[in-house]
């Protein structure tokens, strides 16, 4: 095993997404990285059948569902304190070839860089704005309440900094989807905040590696394809208002004096309506798809 790299995972019933994740990941270094999957309660079978078909891979129990941070810090916490580099990805990622070597020759050209992450791909080869600045309330709230119902809106459009050069460079936070972090800054601040179960603890871990000095850098020559909410998709009415209330939760951590509870109630109040008509609408689509999938196979 390599002594300088290990690869953390968290798996949720993952099903064909993680025998693609660890035959690509062959692919994505010349080291040879032990990969630990903190399994938060699968029933598909798909990380057993990893653990016993892969020497290197290990799985990890968590007893339970207790999110995605919490889990990367309990597999992150048994990795050897000496190894340098830990991959952090979701089992839904594709690498591309070198795509972890390409990171790792990043990390020699910044070394401040406590985190760095790759150009991540959607499934039909569009990219994923996956390198974003730290919101503030007024951004943060702006692209949360109108970032559905009007997308081009000025707070959106500069939190998801589409418009910005696809270039190397050090920006606000990356996506957790996949992060090649060094151990040393990734324990500097404990980590990912077990309070967010799921949704913005990367930005939480951005926005804090940040403040402790280190930088978030962007590296658009490595490559990934992120298939993207494979289990979230699934239980919209459980997902989308966990995603509301971690928004609610990094702005809330930030403006925690007396005199700004007006702006956290009204922060709270909004994110509530658009979590509950997300929901609305999340579950219709669900219906109006299996409606079609049933028309579909009657036919």
């Amino acid at each position: 095993m390599s002594s300088k790299l290990a690869v953390v995972t968290v798996t949720y019933s993952p099903g064909e997404h993680l025998e693609q994740f660890l035959g690509t990941l062959a692919e994505a270094t010349k080291e040879d990285p032990q990969v630990v999957m903190a399994d938060n309660g699968s029933t598909d079978g798909a990380p057993e059948a990893a653990d016993a078909a892969h020497e290197h891979v290990r799985l990890l129990r968590t007893g339970g569902n207790i999110g995605y941070g919490g889990a990367i810090n309990r597999a992150v916490a048994e990795i050897d304190e000496d190894i340098e580099f830990v991959v952090i990805a979701n089992p839904d990622v594709r690498w591309a070839p070198g795509s972890i070597d390409v990171l790792l020759a990043a990390a020699e050209r910044w070394p401040r860089a406590g985190a760095l992450g790759p150009l991540v791909l959607e499934p039909d080869g569009s990219i994923y704005p996956s390198a974003r600045q730290v919101p503030d309330l007024v951004s943060g709230a702006g692209h949360a309440v109108l970032g559905t119902v009007w997308p081009s809106n000025p707070w959106t459009a500069g939190y998801r900094q589409e418009n910005e050069t696809v270039s190397e460079r050090s920006v606000g936070w990356l996506s957790g989807s996949c992060l090649l972090m060094r151990r040393v800054a990734f324990d500097s601040i404990n980590g990912f905040d077990s309070r967010y179960f799921m949704y913005m603890e990367d930005v939480d871990l951005g926005d804090r590696l940040g403040k402790a000095g280190w930088l978030n850098v962007y590296v658009p020559s490595a490559e990934v394809t992120h298939a993207k909410g494979h289990a979230a998709g699934k239980h919209p009415e459980l997902m989308l208002p966990a995603h509301h209330q971690s928004a609610y939760r990094f702005q809330a951590d930030r403006h925690p004096h007396w005199w700004q509870a007006p702006l956290r109630w009204a922060l709270r109040g909004g994110l509530a309506v658009r979590s509950k008509i997300a929901v609305a609408a999340a579950v219709r689509e669900r219906r109006r798809n299996q409606n079609e999938g049933g028309t579909t196979h009657g036919n």
